[in-house]
């Protein structure tokens, strides 16, 4: 059997990959700039490097690469004074695909004492400089090596033929100059290759600087210099003890053009074996009908990857701005890739660390300031404690929830060790300033304490601290009547039972009767807490948009002045005047417990012009 096996290797046809390189390498052609810009910087990356190690001794210099368009010549032209190359270097680099000098280097000089590789070289595969091709017609590369061998010129085609001749280059350093196809003409604009700059480049390592020819040949007041793009040393690069809040927030606003400051931010810088760098920035809302869309950029190596990068950060995390270096991904990642890669779920957990790790320091070092930007923080900390367990567990300790009587911002262990001697392990919240006025002022008579929850988000995410702390229950103000107000029982009222029940129009109404300590008010609802959430849940998922009042039941004060009056006109057997009375109270006590519906609206309205008339 084994006379019949074959063995070989694959060959590669330059004419037919050529075609597929030209049209298929990136999805997005704008990348080849990157992909050329990068391998210029990581040539003086590597020039740098072997002068720090010893082995080559150079004078003080400047460091740049030269991006120059000539519209007359059809030529975008990227120059560096990086390493540059040998003819031979040439030949093996960049005519063979796929055959990366990064990795050699690196390999070779990039190594830390433990022999793990350094980081600062961005390319790692080789393919990065045929993109140019995407573009060009012909690409020619001029390049003399800091060794002082003879500079080389290379000439391909976009059929993959080339030719090699000696070149009369003599600085050091290398020049990439693309013949710009008819087709992709648009990249002989200023405008075009700026934008394309300031979008991958604008925080490379090495100064980059653009120019015009025309610009640059004229002479006198008329010549403009080349500008510089790029900013070498970004914020996240810096120690955090380096920068300061003007600082942080001139970045934000320069990277993602917010005329308002963040809130605050969390600046990382991870060390090995996570390895990244980032600043992540809690955006000023201006309301609830902001969009809420975040925005995570991604970088390698100060290089621009990609926008809003959903996989590197926790989906709750999602709203929030920021960007993130990871040297430890490859250059042109993938979306398959990040999802899939455990690297990347170690950067995520450690965001989050991060972030309940800043939540918790303001709460405890700055909590006056704390409190005053919570109600803009506070949907990204109760989504976040909603979606991982482990992060609210981190922050538990810091979520605050204002009072809605005095305004002072409360944590779960401050209410209830206030209304312990009241109701314990009881947490009253009102979810409606006005609408709920009357129930606040009665707990407020009392000397307890009201938090407000005037948010969707809010009575969704109490269940998340209900299910943390044991026998914790937090009640709508209108469920716990019964609770802090009642002042003592009382027999109930079959009489009045009927009459409340036939002016209400509601033959099932629940009617009890107790001594409130409030005198004034002849009664209120009580609604089931339980109850009322369910029914908040389903009109949730209502697709009309109607709100269905709820099952409420109607509490008679019996210490009231109107009760005993009503009380009187029945054994008066004044029944129409306790009729038109008690609807009164009843729909009072409805208003008071939530809006009423326009038919209710306009019957109350003509009971009460009917009261008016009998004073």
């Amino acid at each position: 059997m084994s006379e019949n096996i074959k063995k070989g290797g694959i060959s590669v046809d330059a004419e037919h990959l050529f075609p597929i390189i030209k049209k298929w390498l990136y999805s997005d052609k704008d990348i080849f700039l990157r992909e050329i810009v990068s391998n210029a910087s990581d040539a003086i990356t590597k020039l740098k490097r072997l002068d720090s190690l010893g082995e080559i001794s150079l004078p003080e210099q400047d460091y740049r690469i030269d991006v120059v368009i000539d519209k007359t010549a059809g030529t975008l032209t990227v120059t560096d004074n990086g390493i540059g190359m040998t003819e031979e270097e040439l030949e093996k680099y960049i005519c063979s695909i796929a055959l990366s000098g990064a990795v050699e280097f690196i390999q070779k000089y990039e190594k830390d004492e433990s022999g793990k590789p350094q980081e600062g070289i961005i390319g790692h595969f080789g393919l990065g400089f045929y993109s140019s091709f995407m573009v060009s017609d012909t690409v020619t590369v001029e390049t003399k090596s800091y060794t002082g061998a003879p500079a080389v010129k290379w000439v391909c085609d976009s059929e993959g033929e080339y030719e090699t001749f000696p070149s009369e280059r003599e600085e050091r350093g290398t020049s990439v100059i693309m013949k710009i196809s008819e087709d992709e003409s648009e990249l002989l604009s200023e405008y075009k290759i700026k934008e394309i700059l300031e979008k991958y480049c604008s925080f490379m390592p090495v100064p980059v600087f653009f120019s015009n020819a025309e610009d640059i040949e004229k002479e006198g007041e008329d010549k403009k210099e080349p500008e510089q793009i790029n900013d070498t040393t970004p914020l996240w690069m810096k120690s955090p003890s380096e920068c300061t809040d003007d600082d942080y927030k001139a970045f934000y606003k320069k990277v993602f053009h917010d005329y308002k400051d963040p809130l605050f931010w969390v600046h990382i810088n991870a060390e090995y074996p996570l390895n990244f760098k980032g600043i992540i920035y809690f955006p000023k809302l201006n309301s609830d009908f902001d969009p809420i869309e975040g925005q995570v950029k991604l970088y390698y190596n100060q290089v621009f990857v990609a926008d809003n990068i959903k996989e590197v950060i926790p989906d709750f995390l999602l709203m929030l701005r920021g960007v993130l270096d990871c040297p430890e991904l490859p250059l042109n990642v993938s979306r398959s890739y990040l999802q899939n890669n455990g690297y990347v779920t170690k950067i995520a957990a450690h965001i989050v660390k991060k972030v309940a790790d800043k939540l918790n320091g303001m709460m405890n070092t700055e909590r006056e300031n704390y409190e005053k930007i919570y109600d803009d923080i506070k949907v990204f900390v109760e989504y976040g404690c909603m979606r991982d367990k482990k992060f609210y567990d981190k922050v538990k300790g810091s979520i605050i929830f204002p009072s809605a009587i005095s305004g002072k911002m409360l944590t779960v262990d401050e209410y209830l060790e206030t209304a312990k001697e009241k109701h314990e392990n009881k947490i009253f919240y009102a979810t409606d300033k006005k609408v709920q006025a009357q129930y606040i002022g009665m707990f407020e008579a009392e000397g307890a304490e009201v938090l407000l929850l005037d948010r969707t988000l809010d009575t969704q995410f109490i269940q998340t601290v209900e299910m943390d702390r044991e026998g914790v229950k937090f009640m709508r103000v209108d469920s716990g009547v019964d609770d802090v107000l009642k002042n003592g029982d009382a027999e109930n009222n079959e009489d009045m039972t009927a009459l409340f029940k036939e002016v209400s129009g509601n033959g099932e109404l629940e009617v009890s009767y107790t001594a409130l300590k409030d005198e004034k008010t002849p009664a209120v609802m009580n609604e089931d807490e339980q109850d009322r959430r369910f029914a908040d849940l389903m009109k949730l998922y209502r697709m009309d948009g109607n709100d269905v009042p709820g099952k409420a039941k109607l509490v008679v004060n019996t210490s009231s002045a109107l009760y005993k009056k009503a009380e009187e006109l029945i054994c008066a057997d004044k029944k129409d005047d306790a009729k038109q009375l008690l609807k009164h109270i009843y729909s009072l006590a409805t208003l008071a417990h939530r809006q009423l519906t326009a038919d209710e609206m306009k019957n109350f309205l003509g009971d009460a012009y009917e009261l008016l008339l009998k004073l």
